[in-house]
């Protein structure tokens, strides 16, 4: 895990540049900074925007002082090292191309948005003003590219301010509109600067059964495959109607047009794959959500969750289940989430919050443990045991994701278990030498235990007897309240997961003046008693 601080106070969005997977570049309120975690003590590189109208020809060409536009969106393209910007200078907005390759990236106008920059460098709202328009808040965009142009189809996520205030009402409806790419609006006095195309659908995400649902939508995460119908969309909540797009859509009839105008709510929501219910419903709030799959390696999707400490949970889901492999804790301390982005080929994900940005290595398959059933109970897709130790390279390796059953790690003649056989397994590994401590009498004492896995029981074990443990922040604690003679012996830790068992650590405790043991005490009561008797004949 590698930290760097980020320049300035407020970091909109981070790319990272495929091309150099230990190097990043953030935005900053007016410039772009290029970090490197190779060389983390390399201060960041500022690269300066250059907007068209704050170009200063020259010769030579330079910036003008007078122009200050900040920087209100980074998008990356498709294309290797190309970004698309927009800025405000409060007045006007501009939006072009910028390519990283370049010694002196110039930020140039797109040819494709030529017809609306003129809409784009009127429409400005400055942060804090109220909405002019419908308070809508938009959190992803999904692109369906079709072979054919004309089939291609721009997808966006947001939720709406409802526009009913009643007590029962959701403060937040959740949609998803549709937009065909080549739609350029109708023809003159009829959605001239509209779309056309354009459909919206509420979105639901609960349990329709047992009335559940969460109605305000946080963010999304594409999961692409080769065939679009196979791509998967995952969307964060906290509590396809099928048309064809047409050649030409300034040439649609304008009674269809009237109806798009006042109708383009459908009547139909768009419900989860299945109808299904919350793919993962538990306590925490989550912030952000990032997918990936590689279908080289497994077929299974991988999710990035964010929550609102700053901590990162790593998903597995597949048809039949979602679980939480593990948990990253970027940050030394509770902060907010800005962004998440992940560097498919090296493994390593990008952390950042407004200070601070942090590397992650999720592909460190070492991190679940050295011995088999520790990296098969991971159930991670992207790790298995090779026989030696747990790799990302899962080829031949023993996994089993569906289960976690570790009992695929013992030798062939005895992997004759039935999974209730497994459960019920007894076997305990000892992995910590005995901390041997002396404490005086009525003194207070701590126990620790490492919390290795959260989805293990873990207990504390003395003289026969066992106590459940509630951990908290990573540690399994037992507290000896008053030390005494019935505190005194050996205490050991154990976990539990599906019928694995480990010993995390191990205590002998001694009280103080009795050290000596249970022999030293008989004899001083046989002195004593040797004393009364000669006293009393």
């Amino acid at each position: 895990m590698k930290r760097l601080p980020l320049p300035g106070h407020h970091t909109p969005v981070v790319v990272v540049v495929e091309a150099e997977p230990d190097t990043v570049i953030t935005a900053g309120p007016k410039h772009l900074n290029s970090l490197n975690f190779q060389n983390p003590q390399k201060p960041p590189v500022e690269i300066p925007v250059w907007w068209p109208e704050c170009i200063d020809h020259g010769p030579p060409a330079r910036l003008r002082a007078d122009c200050n536009y900040n920087i209100t969106l980074v998008h990356k393209r498709e294309e290797a090292e190309q970004l698309f910007l927009c800025g405000t200078n409060g007045k006007e907005t501009l939006c072009c191309d910028l390519n990283l390759s370049e010694q002196s990236p110039g930020c140039l106008p797109s040819k494709k948005m030529e017809k609306i920059k003129g809409s784009i460098r009127e429409f400005v709202i400055k942060e804090g003003e109220p909405f002019a328009l419908l308070e809508q808040h938009y959190v992803g965009l999904v692109l369906s590219r079709q072979n054919e142009p004309l089939r291609s189809r721009l997808y966006a996520f947001y939720r709406e301010k409802n526009r009913d205030t009643g007590l029962n009402s959701d403060m937040w409806i959740p949609f998803v509109a549709r937009v065909c790419t080549g739609d350029r609006g109708g023809p003159k006095n009829i959605l001239q600067y509209s779309w056309t195309s354009q459909m919206n659908a509420r979105l639901f995400c609960g349990d329709a059964d047992s009335r559940q649902h969460f109605s305000e939508l946080v963010d999304v995460a594409t999961v692409h495959a080769e065939q679009w119908q196979d791509t998967r969309v995952y969307a964060l909540f906290r509590n396809e109607w099928y048309r064809h797009c047409v050649e030409d859509s300034t040439k649609i009839q304008h009674n269809v047009l009237r109806m798009i105008e006042s109708h383009s709510e459908m009547a139909r929501w768009v419900l989860p794959e299945n109808s299904s219910g919350p793919l993962l419903s538990n306590h925490h709030s989550y912030t952000h959500i990032h997918g990936f799959r590689n279908n080289r390696v497994s077929p299974h999707n991988v999710l990035f969750l964010s929550l609102n400490n700053g901590g990162i949970h790593k998903v597995m889901q597949n048809k039949s289940q979602t679980f939480i492999i593990a948990e990253y804790q970027p940050f030394n301390h509770r902060t907010h989430v800005i962004s998440i982005s992940l560097h498919p080929s090296s493994g390593k994900l990008y952390v950042g919050s407004r200070n601070e940005l942090v590397q992650l290595n999720v592909a460190n398959c070492a991190q679940y443990g050295d011995s088999c059933e520790l990296c098969v109970l991971a159930r991670d897709p992207y790790c298995g045991w090779n026989g030696t130790h747990c790799t990302p390279e899962t080829d031949g390796t023993l996994q089993d994701l569906t289960h976690g059953n570790h009992g695929v790690c013992l030798p062939a003649s005895k992997v004759q278990l039935s999974e209730k056989a497994f459960r019920g397994s007894t076997a305990t590994h000892a992995d910590e030498a005995t901390v041997s401590v002396t404490l005086s009498p009525e003194s207070k004492y701590f126990l620790r235990c490492p919390v290795s896995s959260h989805h293990a029981q873990y207990s504390w074990r003395h003289l026969g007897s066992s106590t459940r443990c509630n951990w908290r922040e990573q540690q399994c604690l037992l507290l000896i309240d008053s030390m005494g003679p019935e505190q005194a012996g050996a205490y050991t830790c154990e976990s539990e997961e599906m019928g694995h068992r480990r010993v995390l650590a191990q205590y002998r405790l001694q009280l103080e003046g009795r050290a000596a043991g249970p022999s030293s005490s008989r004899l001083i009561w046989l002195c004593l008693l040797a004393v009364l008797v000669k006293s009393l004949s």
